[in-house]
């Protein structure tokens, strides 16, 4: 089973697909978001430094971000593994090459979820979480809105926004990700490993095309 790195704007839908590899395929998902977050929430002045820049949509530094990742990856054995959220850009992307060959990784591909800006906003600004069983819900969308309002389905929980689920921080994410992390699509096709899928279908033929990358049926 190939690992996979994924490259996709923010709210795209990588986290959904990754739980899907992980229940599916025994998958470890590797989420630099969630890595973060974890370390936000914690009450030193690295925590709340953090928690600033997530909140205000900017990105961590690329030395924190490496190190926190690199420590993940070397934990893993004899297990496929997903990256979401790096590389972000060319140095990270570099770097990332360099762990590989350090940890013998070599077979892997990146998959680039291409999807339309509207749809997008949706998905980012209309995401609900449940912080006690960690479901998702999309008041946007009829497929994911909760049956009752603002509770979660299954532990009938109060459902949250994430602070960086705003229209503000969307905006500067994305604008970010299309000035720095496009380029990074370049830089993997230069390698000839990228296959690109269309994120704009439902969940069901996105997993239908990724799972047919992994398992060496077709590649871009």
């Amino acid at each position: 089973m190939k690992n996979i790195i994924f490259i996709a704007p923010p709210a795209a839908g990588k986290g959904t697909i990754s739980k899907y590899l992980v229940d599916n395929f025994n998958y470890i998902h590797i989420s630099t978001g969630e890595l973060l977050r974890k370390v936000s929430k914690e009450e030193t002045e690295l925590g709340k430094h953090i928690a600033s820049l997530i909140n205000n949509g900017i990105f961590v530094s690329d030395e924190l971000v490496l190190e926190i990742i690199k420590q993940e990856l070397q934990k893993i054995k004899n297990k496929p593994f997903i990256l979401d959220g790096i590389p972000r850009n060319i140095e990270q992307a570099e770097y990332i090459e360099q762990v590989f060959k350090e940890l013998s990784v070599d077979n892997y591909i990146v998959i680039n979820m291409e999807i339309n800006v509207e749809a997008l906003k949706k998905r980012a600004t209309g995401r609900r979480l449940c912080n006690d069983c960690r479901l998702s819900y999309n008041v946007y969308f009829d497929k994911y809105k909760p049956q009752e309002e603002n509770k979660c389905n299954n532990c009938h929980k109060d459902l949250i926004i994430r602070k960086d689920d705003s229209l503000e921080v969307f905006e500067s994410r994305y604008q970010t990700y299309i000035n720095i992390t496009l380029p990074v699509i370049n830089f993997y096709k230069n390698k000839g490993i990228i296959s690109s899928i269309n994120a704009n279908q439902d969940n069901s033929e996105i997993i239908k095309e990724i799972t047919n990358i992994i398992i060496g049926e077709f590649n871009d």
